[in-house]
């Protein structure tokens, strides 16, 4: 699959990402390697100007939806440093067997990695109203639902569900409303 040609064009809304790790692996069934995902989003809440509104971590792929000036660089920031921490985890854990399913994903014209984490392409989708907000934001916290693994979307642990109910959750959002936006 090729880069894709979606892009973020207008910084004044939120978009709602996915991201896919490369061949669908069960990389976040580890606290570790979701803390890597967690740490990310922490430092560009606190280094930039980037705001996570909500997400959701599934074994092998993530949905959130984010606002930021430079967008498109916040997002490629945190695949790539995402990307090289849990690689470096798993060789520090002596996972070869998805360190080789990793280099089989790699493109061969990628010459600055042995390996591929991340699927390549994105398919930002613009929130440019709240109507597509509240339904993205329904999707992101109903996915481990609607795959059986919890009843209800707080019970998940690696989701933003929580704090849409008032609640504590492991990683700070800004909890949408219509003066929120970027």
């Amino acid at each position: 699959m090729g880069r894709s040609r979606y892009k973020i064009l207008n910084e004044d809304y939120p978009y709602f990402h996915t991201l896919t790790v490369a061949g669908w692996q069960p990389v976040f069934t580890q606290k570790e390697s979701v803390q890597i995902l967690f740490d990310s989003f922490i430092w560009l809440q606190e280094k930039t100007d980037f705001k996570l509104y909500a997400y959701v971590v599934l074994e092998n792929h993530l949905h959130f939806i984010s606002s930021a000036s430079q967008h498109s660089k916040r997002i490629q920031q945190f695949k790539s440093f995402t990307a090289k921490k849990i690689l470096d985890l798993l060789a520090q854990r002596k996972a070869t067997t998805l360190l080789k399913y990793f280099a089989y994903y790699k493109r061969k014209h990628k010459i600055e990695s042995q390996y591929q984490f991340w699927q390549e392409g994105s398919h930002p989708e613009e929130m440019s109203n709240e109507f597509m907000y509240k339904q993205r934001l329904e999707y992101i916290h109903n996915n481990p639902v609607q795959r059986g693994y919890v009843d209800l979307p707080e019970h998940w642990r690696y989701s933003s569900a929580r704090s849409y109910l008032g609640k504590e959750a492991l990683l700070p959002v800004v909890v949408f409303s219509t003066s929120s936006r970027a």
